[in-house]
């Protein structure tokens, strides 16, 4: 009769059990986990069994059953009890293979607004709260706390083990597509919330009831070229012309004195500095210099998604971001990253080719223990291999819950930013007889009719309620449509037909600042303006008829115009000239 392996004697020593189970591993198992590849599950909750290649190229039994990868983020939206139903499947699946090792589910933010599948996803059946930008507006390091305890309670229903986020790059570049990820330009500020953040994910330590920070994207992604990002090659450059690289630092510093448990190198390519002109994953000087020997950082670091391979998104072929090493093949550059000290290639799906590189003797199999020693010690002190399961019951209680809801509504509440307010308009009366005549674009009438009279001509209406969008110029990319860039000004006629509303009847207009918008006119002819970083319309409306008391203040400057945007720097902070509205800018109600 064999004995229990060491590995799976939950009274071992966490250090004991990894060498065990290490020394029993082939070297495919071994570089299996050293990918952290993306899935996808059926509505019902049943795993992909087939694929027709357009996102993922190879199914759930294929990655795990063959290719042998225990981690795992998954893409889409669906319901509490069919997410935990199909983690359930998934940890069978692993659990049938020769070691059992479990897996390791991520995700992407999923309980604010943006829906970008490169990105984040809406909060669908989870806890509806602003984004991350939203809660910078807010500025409360408790609150922050508390959602994400919040998430961490709502992910570990349903199996999510590892958050992709948080995101702590600076938003100094305008242009920028990732800042509401962000918590705004305030390096600070950010700091505070970091350290609040991962405390509310993790715990005080890394254990069974905790889910591990990702935080991203070291040395920080904000200061990119003309605002482009690098998840295309128009976007990879990186640059200081501002001489504030180690300012970018500062909220990485806090992270790590938290106790981040991973860390993402972004893919810029920073170009004109003393570091090497490739992308941040491939980086030496800058893991393991800067971050691993100079920091201190001793944990899991997972590049961003797809350095090594092209890929197939929405049915186009996306280059691999190898920025700076282009001309390298795919053995080389998965090579290169290992070097450099990255421990895990995110979203790819090819242990064949480290398998092939120690075999060749091009990189040394200590090498690869090193990081794969990581990996595990972070799956023994999840627990997940004591209790990789959920209860699909719980998780419909669980995510979504209403106490949950509640305080993310409040947030919203709370986030939004009063921007003008000339004649005293805000706040309206919430019991005036008669209800106003209100006339509204973009919001919901079924919501506006517990306010006013909704009216269809606003000529007729006592007030105009409108909300609107950051602009941002169309790209043709189906995938890259999806990440906001260029101009942050209204194009005419668009322009034209939001100001005549303006001249024609007095309206409170909402402006959904997912990137920091050009609207000098807008705030000058609006009768009252309001920033949002994701909030329903009834948090607006709550506001604006004094149900809910407004807090928030800007978390960037909103620049005058895009030739003050294209003169600024985009590594230094609220550089506009003669911005609109200055960084902190949000008036009392």
């Amino acid at each position: 009769m064999n004995a229990t392996p060491a590995y799976k004697d939950a009274s071992l020593p966490v250090d004991r059990r990894v060498e065990d189970l290490l020394s029993r591993m082939t070297l495919e198992e071994k570089a299996g986990q050293l990918f952290h590849s993306m899935l996808m599950m059926n509505p019902d909750g049943t795993p992909v069994t087939e694929t027709d290649g357009s996102m993922l190229p190879f199914t759930t039994p294929e990655l795990i059953e063959d290719r042998l990868l225990t981690h795992f983020n998954l893409l889409g939206t669906y319901g509490a009890r069919e997410m935990a139903q199909w983690q359930n499947t998934v940890q069978e699946m692993a659990a049938a293979t020769r070691l059992g090792i479990p897996v390791t589910l991520s995700t992407d933010p999923r309980h604010a607004f943006t829906d970008n599948v490169g990105a984040s996803f809406n909060a669908g059946a989870f806890s509806a709260w602003p984004e991350a930008l939203g809660l910078a507006a807010i500025g409360d390091p408790e609150l922050v706390h508390r959602f994400a305890d919040t998430v961490r309670r709502e992910y570990l229903a349903v199996g999510f083990r590892v958050a992709l986020h948080p995101q702590i790059d600076l938003a100094t570049e305008p242009r920028w597509a990732r800042q509401s990820g962000t918590f705004g330009s305030d390096a600070r500020l950010t700091g505070e919330l970091v350290r609040a953040y991962v405390r509310g994910l993790q715990g005080p330590e890394l254990g069974p009831a905790s889910v591990s920070a990702m935080v991203k994207h070291f040395p920080g992604g904000g200061p990119q070229k003309d605002g482009e990002d690098p998840h295309f090659a128009h976007g990879k450059e990186q640059i200081y012309p501002g001489g504030m690289r180690e300012h970018h630092l500062e909220p990485f510093k806090a992270a790590i004195a938290a106790g981040c448990a991973q860390m993402m190198p972004y893919y810029g390519q920073p170009v004109g500095t003393d570091w090497e002109e490739v992308g941040f994953g491939f980086n030496k000087g800058v893991i393991t210099g800067l971050l691993r020997e100079e920091l201190g950082f001793e944990g899991i670091v997972c590049t961003d998604w797809g350095l090594l391979t092209d890929a197939a998104i929405f049915g186009q072929t996306h280059p691999a971001r190898a920025w700076g090493l282009e001309h390298l093949g795919v053995a080389e550059r998965a090579a290169r990253a290992l070097d450099a000290g990255s421990d895990q290639f995110g979203g790819e799906q090819c242990p064949e080719v480290v398998v092939e590189l120690v075999r060749s003797g091009r990189v040394a199999e200590s090498r690869i223990d090193d990081s794969v020693r990581r990996l595990l010690r972070e799956k023994f002190r999840l627990g997940l291999f004591e209790n990789p399961y959920v209860d699909p019951d719980a998780a419909a209680e669980t995510v979504g819950r209403a106490d949950f809801a509640a305080m993310g509504a409040a947030a919203q509440r709370r986030s939004l930013t009063v921007l003008t307010n000339p004649g005293g308009l805000l706040p309206l009366s919430a019991e005036q007889a008669p209800k106003p005549k209100l006339y509204v674009r973009n919001v919901d009438e079924a919501v506006a009719a517990a306010y006013g009279e909704v009216v269809a001509d606003p000529a007729a209406a006592d007030l105009a309620v409108l909300r609107l969008r950051t602009p941002y110029e169309p790209r043709g990319n189906l995938f890259e449509s999806f990440f906001h860039s260029g101009s942050l000004a209204f194009p005419e006629p668009e322009l034209a037909e939001i100001l005549a509303l303006l001249d024609t009847v007095p309206t409170l207009v909402c402006i959904n600042l997912e990137r920091p918008a050009v609207i000098p006119e807008i705030a000058e002819r609006g009768a009252a303006l309001i920033a949002d970083y994701g909030a329903s319309d009834d948090a607006l409306l709550d506001v604006a008829f004094g149900r809910a008391v407004p807090e928030g203040r800007l978390p960037f400057e909103l620049p005058r115009s895009m030739a003050a945007v294209a003169a600024s720097r985009p590594d230094v902070p609220n550089d506009t000239e003669d911005p609109v509205f200055a960084h902190a800018h949000g008036l009392p109600l």
